[in-house]
């Protein structure tokens, strides 16, 4: 399935190697912004990721000075980051919160999908990093940051509370102490001390840092994609209100079936003899299984 990205003016760009997806904000003159293209063009993006059963691994990153800035702020006066999501001006519908609310959640379904999906997901932090653009790369499983790269939360100086995911991811990346000075002291932070806190799994310089990231990525997208799907749902299982009893009986039975898998034999044979492992997975599945 090819991504349209002239429908979204090239806002977006995706592109698949190897099994990995990698998918481009391309706005670099508004910092990656939340356009309507761009927003719905990301959504759209990990929409076929997740269903190419080709793809075994996500990439997210953006181009210019910046991964994403959140929303704009740059609508002139009286405007604000979360206007994308109201009843634009000289429509025929009533402007009411109740829309708002329910647009701004359909948006925020993309944050969904980079934490659920089946396949590892990586938010590839080239720059800036703020707002909603920062709830992305929290949604992520695994963050990489360039050395210029900046990270903010962004939303207290926007006058807003925090959308897509964010309030709830950072407590579980950097702890909910360290969660609460970012959002409410609004601090910024850059590459190295975001490495320090654990929001960040490395930093890589500049010059090399996609070919880094895809360095990282190479290992997963090399590795059984039913184990590290099954690994990835009792990630998340973790997260939710489940007894330690009821999250060892989703290890014990996601482990059996894993081993039933000719792809577990298949690791083993790879692993004596040293060479790269032959892996089917799950096989194709039709979207609606």
């Amino acid at each position: 399935m090819s991504f349209p990205s002239e429908l979204f003016k090239d806002a977006v760009l995706y592109d698949v190697q190897d099994g990995i997806a990698v998918i481009t904000m391309n706005q670099p003159k508004t910092m990656n912004t939340f356009s309507g293209e761009l927003s719905v063009g990301v959504t759209v993006a990990l929409d076929i990721a997740s269903e190419d059963p080709t793809v075994r691994v996500v990439v997210l990153t953006g181009t210019g000075k910046a991964f994403s800035a959140g929303g704009s702020l740059t609508g002139g006066a009286g405007k604000s980051a979360s206007d994308g999501f109201r009843a634009p001006k000289g429509s025929k519908i009533p402007a009411t919160v109740n829309a708002a609310i329910r647009n701004l959640r359909i948006g925020m379904k993309s944050s969904e999908v980079l934490r659920f999906m089946d396949k590892p997901t990586i938010a590839a932090v080239n720059g800036a990093c703020a707002g909603a653009g920062f709830s992305w790369a929290c949604a992520c499983d695994l963050r990489f940051a360039a050395e210029s790269a900046v990270f903010r939360t962004a939303f207290a100086s926007a006058g807003l509370s925090g959308d897509y995911g964010g309030t709830w991811t950072l407590p579980r990346i950097v702890g909910p102490a360290k969660a609460r000075e970012l959002y409410l002291l609004n601090k910024k932070i850059r590459a190295e001390e975001a490495k320090s806190i654990g929001l960040v799994s490395d930093v890589f310089p500049d010059s090399d840092f996609v070919g880094r990231v895809l360095q990282e990525a190479r290992i997963m997208s090399e590795a059984p994609p039913l184990a590290l799907k099954r690994i990835k749902q009792n990630l998340n299982d973790a997260d939710r209100v489940l007894s330690f009893s009821e999250a060892l009986d989703s290890e014990a039975e996601r482990h059996a079936r894993s081993g039933y898998h000719p792809d577990a034999a298949e690791a083993g044979k790879a692993f004596v003899e040293k060479r790269a492992g032959n892996y089917k997975g799950s096989g194709k599945r039709e979207p609606w299984e």
